[in-house]
């Protein structure tokens, strides 16, 4: 689409392939060139998956999508790539909601449930700068969650939707004025930032969406274009000249008057065919409401070229059929580009189940009357779908799943051998009896040494009740769970590897993307109680929790060896005596990773937020709203009390009850202005 720059990838850093790296990148490259699809490395925990993806992008000099299962692994491999890649594009590309309450309809009860939503602004930034680096320039790495499966606006759309300008166009001012509001910016005369443009005489300012510190001055003489100045929108500081320049569009819902206009009809057409559907069914209340609202969104897009949902509408926009894939994040990419599937043996699976959540949800919509079926089709990729995208796929785990071992067919590059010379844990097992008074013994001597503990419990009341007994008995403990929110997650393991505290406890920390060199204990409780958490693939992570340290070891609680725990242990033994083969080979002596502390919330734009205290607990936001009677004083507080509770409804996926507490914040909220 865009005529690329020169730029390419450039790996900045003071090591070299070490351990079993070398071999790895090399197996990986041949793969790559001799056109196999699929790849599995096998890289142990603390053998530097990340640098020998960041060698293989490098040496083939491909776009990149990284793709992980969680925001957090997802921050922390962003920020590694940005500092590896420090010349080149790398994107963040996840979902920008930190609040996220779907439009549902539940016919047992009959309430419809309106979509509600708290954008991460700087998110949403990120995602816009993803896409436009696809689509200017070669050297991208885009670091995503599963949300490049989901829908989102046509590339061709967004693209052809650039407003470009020159030095020396002769062009109305009035006429750019009216591209830029085509393209989705507002203006905004006295309050400029992201997405919007301000107008001073002949001189036209626009703060593109995708930037954070930049922002596009024009100037005019006339009905000509005068100069084009890149500046700080902050301080008004020119930065530099410009001879042209492209503003990519403020949605990646974008489309021009000649799309819109036939979407428009298409969407008509439908709703006529629709609407004789449900009258011969005799639903003829939801007849009205599909009439009402449908025709309200229509007449919204007539007029402004957009309207909310209008996601719901996107196959008319990009022109597809029913039932073929929606246009996502990989349809930015060009062919052949590299595809990481990081933590391959849990992103996977979720990539599977995607679809039928969403489906099943759209469907009662549907049914009655909210929707047109066409909403359908916006939609996150079936798994058969994801199969199909032209890359070159490599599958990186510790423990890669039968899915990839078969793509592969067997053939995996293994990456055991670590370049500091650190070997697995040893590990240890005890009886479940007074688990929890050794393990405390065990805590003490480990904080006196100034080292941090994990512990595993297999339910997040455990993980509280745990760390309350604890505290009391001096320990500093904290607890992780789905609870915690994304930033604060990050906060939280920054905070462990400061010293703020010496012992984290949650359901399933593996699942969090940790690298905590200064673990150097993984306690697991009740071992022995086999499912998802005591697999032997998920005991396997576990383990690598302590491999990042010299002195790592792990204790499991169980008063017998399941088949899981046997499996875990045969392949740790089995890597272990690989790695001291290695060591005595070569003459290495094992040291502990030194991995410097940085603040991944300030790469998000967040401000620092408490992590939660020693002995804080989640409010139980299925009990009491808010109390009856009000101290007028502590209003504030018992508004962030009720959204807290919101936010952990929704993330249960409970929006009946998301939206009481909703209902009740705008009551609270009405109250705080009546009183001043």
């Amino acid at each position: 689409m865009a005529e690329f720059s020169e730029h390419k990838f450039e790996l900045i850093s003071p090591w070299n392939p070490g351990g079993d790296q070398p071999q790895a990148i090399q197996q990986l490259l041949e793969g790559v060139r001799g056109q196999e699809r699929h790849q599995v490395l096998l890289g142990v925990t603390g053998s530097g998956k990340t640098f020998t993806m960041a060698n293989v992008i490098h040496h083939l000099q491909r776009p990149t999508l990284v793709l992980v299962h969680n925001k957090t692994l997802a921050a922390q491999l962003y920020s590694e790539f940005k500092q590896l890649f420090p010349n080149n594009a790398v994107g963040y590309f996840v979902s920008y909601y930190d609040y996220y309450q779907p439009e549902a309809y539940l016919p047992v009860t009959d309430t419809y449930i309106d979509k509600d939503a708290k954008i991460n602004d700087e998110i949403d930034r990120m995602r816009h700068y993803a896409t436009y680096a696809l689509l200017t320039r070669p050297d991208v790495i885009i670091v995503s969650s599963v949300s490049c499966i989901y829908g989102i606006g046509a590339a061709e759309s967004y693209y052809n939707m650039l407003v470009k300008v020159a030095v020396g166009d002769n062009l109305e001012r009035s006429d750019f004025l009216k591209s830029l509001v085509e393209a989705q910016y507002e203006r905004n005369d006295y309050d400029f930032y992201r997405g919007k443009f301000r107008v001073r005489g002949d001189v036209v300012e626009i703060f593109p969406a995708y930037q954070n510190s930049k922002a596009i001055r024009v100037e005019f003489f006339g009905d000509e274009v005068d100069s084009i100045k890149e500046f700080d929108p902050l301080t008004g500081q020119v930065i530099c000249a410009r001879n042209r320049e492209a503003i990519f569009p403020n949605s990646h819902y974008v489309s021009d008057q000649v799309t819109r206009q036939e979407a428009i009809e298409s969407i008509r057409q439908e709703l006529t065919l629709r609407l004789q559907e449900l009258e011969k069914q005799g639903k003829l209340l939801e007849r009205q409401r599909l009439e009402q609202r449908t025709m309200y969104d229509l007449e919204m897009m007539e007029e402004l070229g957009f309207c909310s949902g209008i996601e719901n509408y996107s196959r008319h926009f990009s022109g597809r059929n029913p039932g073929e894939p929606p246009p996502t994040l990989v349809d930015y990419f060009p062919e052949d580009f590299l595809l990481f599937i990081d933590e391959s043996h849990v992103t996977v699976p979720q990539i599977g189940a995607m679809y039928y959540g969403d489906r099943s949800r759209k469907k009662n919509l549907i049914d009655f009357g909210f929707r047109l079926p066409s909403a359908l089709d916006n939609r996150p990729l079936k798994f058969d779908e994801f199969q199909q995208v032209k890359s070159y796929l490599i599958y990186v785990s510790a423990t890669p799943g039968d899915y990839e071992l078969e793509k592969c067919q067997g053939v995996v590059v293994e990456q055991i051998v670590r370049p500091t010379g650190l070997i697995d844990p040893q590990l240890h097992i005890q009886p479940v009896a007074g688990q929890v008074d050794d393990l405390m013994s065990e805590l003490v001597a480990e904080s006196k040494q100034g080292k941090r503990v994990l512990v595993t419990t297999l339910t997040k009341r455990m993980a509280e009740d745990l760390t309350d007994y604890y505290c009391e008995l001096g320990i500093r403990a904290k607890y992780l769970h789905s609870d915690i929110g994304t930033v604060e997650r990050v906060e939280l393991i920054s905070a462990l590897r400061r010293g703020e505290f010496d012992v984290l406890i949650g359901i399933n920390l593996l699942r969090e993307g940790l690298d905590i060199p200064e673990v150097s204990l993984v306690a697991i409780l009740d071992a022995d109680k086999e499912g998802f958490l005591r697999s032997a693939r998920s005991l396997v992570q576990t383990f690598g929790r302590a491999a990042r340290n010299v002195d790592g070891r792990v204790i499991l609680y169980a008063d017998r060896i399941t088949g899981s725990m046997q499996k875990a242990i045969d392949e740790t033994e089995r890597r272990r005596s690989i790695q001291e083969q290695y060591n005595r080979e070569h003459h290495i002596e094992p040291k502990t990773i030194v991995k410097p502390i940085r603040d991944l919330s300030q790469e998000f734009g967040q401000k620092k937020s408490s992590s939660p205290s020693l002995r804080e607990k989640p409010t139980d936001y299925g009990k009491n709203a808010y109390p009856k009677k009000i101290d007028l004083s502590s209003l504030p507080a018992a508004i962030k009390e009720l959204e807290d509770k919101m936010f952990a409804a929704a993330e249960k996926l409970e929006f009946e009850e998301a939206a009481k507490f909703r209902d009740e914040i705008f009551q609270l909220k009405q109250l705080e202005l009546e009183i001043g």
